[in-house]
């Protein structure tokens, strides 16, 4: 056993090794060209130190389309259960029998995920937890760029004093504005999904005013 989990975790350092490859000359490619994966998890609560991933879903996006095979998702061992957020995104302590332990599930993700580039909505929920998750395995942070489709969106809205700019907006808000189906919203898959459509709404607005460079997306 103490073999298995020192091979995974040369394997994930080798992973993450690969991610920091993510660098700003990549910032110089085709938009289209490169190589989005776009996130959701599912948590049992919002603090970082106490409060676990219980599923991470997770798109591939590339050149305007969502790949057949270019998706991922993963229910992850459950060591800690709040009755309260099982309401919210429906994950039962028994709802998936073989899941994998949390070393295992990341593993697998970052296996997934590779040196692409990251979006979710309000990334820095997402990346910490994952963070944690790979701090309490003995491994390193993620090195992968990321983008925050709550911050894009704000980037589409008229400058003016007539109108009035929200601090934040949700992903309801996104999934609103932009007519995209709820029907999975607060599963994994689903935000992931609404995530990914409203960043394509997002890119099609701003090159409606000019064409936009994957360096100005991180401006």
């Amino acid at each position: 056993m103490i073999n298995f989990i020192e091979k995974s975790k040369t394997i994930l350092f080798d992973l993450l090794g690969k991610s920091e490859k993510s660098s700003d000359e990549e910032l110089s490619n085709d938009i289209d060209a490169v190589r989005f994966v776009v996130l959701d998890t599912e948590t049992t609560g919002f603090d970082y130190t106490t409060d676990r991933i219980l599923c991470i879903g997770a798109i591939v996006l590339q050149n305007n389309t969502i790949p057949i095979n270019g998706s991922f998702e993963v229910f992850i061992q459950q060591e800690h259960y709040n009755q309260a957020t099982a309401k919210i995104h429906g994950i039962l302590k028994e709802f998936v029998i073989d899941r994998p332990t949390e070393l295992e599930a990341l593993q697998q993700f970052l296996d997934f995920l590779g040196d692409s580039i990251i979006i979710a909505h309000h990334t820095i929920f997402d990346i910490t937890m994952i963070n944690k998750a790979l701090e309490r395995n003995g491994l390193p942070e993620l090195k992968n760029k990321t983008l925050d489709t709550a911050v894009l969106y704000k980037k589409t809205l008229l400058v003016s004093n007539l109108l009035e700019r929200k601090e934040n907006y949700s992903l309801d808000e996104l999934a609103d504005k932009f007519d995209i189906s709820k029907k999975d919203r607060h599963t994994a898959m689903g935000d992931a999904y609404i995530t990914a459509i409203a960043f394509l709404k997002i890119l099609n607005k701003l090159r409606e005013r000019k064409e936009i460079t994957l360096r100005q997306l991180f401006k």
